[in-house]
């Protein structure tokens, strides 16, 4: 009778044991090409870890481009995003755009070691293999435009132009005023809060909270690769809500999950700390942000730019966090891109 009352809960401390375990460990990813994984249907390259990257190719053919940029997606997207696939906007700055699958994404194999420099190699050697030049231009958006930090800091001297739109912010950036950044954090909703504090101080767990039912708990939940701010100019482009089936066909985990932990994680160096590297050039660094952005917090897009003077910020009034999205703004962008040109907040919501 003592061996049953002894052996009943450690049965069932047991069995939630192996009940947690299920729950917190993902499932490995379905890599494209590999039995029972998705199909690859786009042309990739192999990397120097064996690893593939997908890749798509808009505008003009880079044999005839003035210039050639390579364009990194944000959360929930892939290299089918509507930045890029505009049609006719390439076409008309004779410019030529490679899209790519980051990492987990789409049909590029997942880095289980991914990093901001590790992506930011991926880039470079994207760059090489298509024989891009020794310079090009780097579009990134939203988590892409994180990445795009990571050229600055470690390729700079291949960089003839960088646009970091609604790039993402950790909170936990060591430059950033510690009330500054507490204060950008409550901001948020409950849910995204609990997502952002996990992705950094526990990450085993940030699978195991994204599978739940928690919907008892946060009533309003939103999806986390659903953009919390989904307002935007008028006009915008018709192709805004990218394939969220094909951006995820190899896991949930190693695609968004993995760029939560990147993204919120310890960064291999501060973004408040970078140097000019490109005085006495033509190259322009520009930044660009929503002012009504509930995802990436505007207060602290404009602490940086303070730190960083030599970062061109353009602020765009009343708009969220797809303000690229608009037509308008997308050819106001690629004008001061390529052209090198000073755009004005006024001249762009007049568009």
């Amino acid at each position: 009778m003592m061996m049953m009352k002894v052996a009943l809960p450690l049965g069932l401390l047991l069995l939630f044991g192996i009940w947690m375990y299920i729950s917190i460990v993902p499932p490995p990813p379905k890599i494209c090409g590999t039995p029972g994984g998705p199909p690859v249907t786009g042309a990739r390259i192999t990397l120097r870890d064996g690893r593939h990257l997908a890749y798509e190719e808009y505008g003009v053919p880079k044999e005839m481009a003035k210039y050639k940029i390579i364009y990194v997606h944000g959360h929930s997207q892939n290299k089918r995003d509507p930045f890029p696939s505009t049609p006719g906007l390439f076409e008309e700055f004779q410019a030529y755009i490679v899209a790519f699958d980051r990492p987990g994404y789409g049909e590029s194999d997942p880095d289980s070691k991914r990093t901001v420099k590790s992506t930011t190699l991926d880039i470079e050697e994207l760059a090489d293999q298509l024989e891009l030049g020794d310079k090009f231009h780097v579009i990134g958006y939203s988590s892409g435009g994180a990445i795009t930090w990571g050229c600055l800091k470690y390729i700079p001297h291949r960089l003839a132009g960088a646009i970091l739109m609604a790039p993402g912010i950790s909170f936990w950036w060591p430059g950033l005023p510690k009330d500054l950044s507490e204060q950008a954090l409550k901001q948020q909703e409950p849910w995204m809060q609990w997502n952002f504090l996990i992705a950094h101080y526990a990450p085993w767990l940030l699978y195991w909270w994204n599978t739940q039912n928690t919907q008892v708990f946060f009533p309003q939940r939103k999806e986390i690769h659903n953009p919390q701010s989904v307002n935007t100019l008028s006009n915008s482009d018709p192709q805004q809500n990218s394939d969220e089936e094909y951006s995820t066909q190899q896991g949930l985990y190693e695609s968004f999950l993995r760029d939560f932990m990147v993204g919120f994680g310890k960064w291999e160096f501060e973004p408040l700390d970078l140097e000019n590297s490109f005085n006495n050039s033509d190259v322009s660094i520009q930044l660009w942000q929503g002012g009504a952005d509930e995802a990436v917090p505007v207060v602290l897009q404009r602490y940086i730019v303070e730190r960083l003077p030599w970062i061109e910020y353009h602020e765009v009034p009343n708009v969220g966090h797809k303000f690229a999205l608009e037509n308008s703004v997308k050819r106001q962008i690629m004008m001061s891109l390529v052209m090198n040109k000073k755009v004005s907040s006024s001249s762009i919501n007049s568009a």
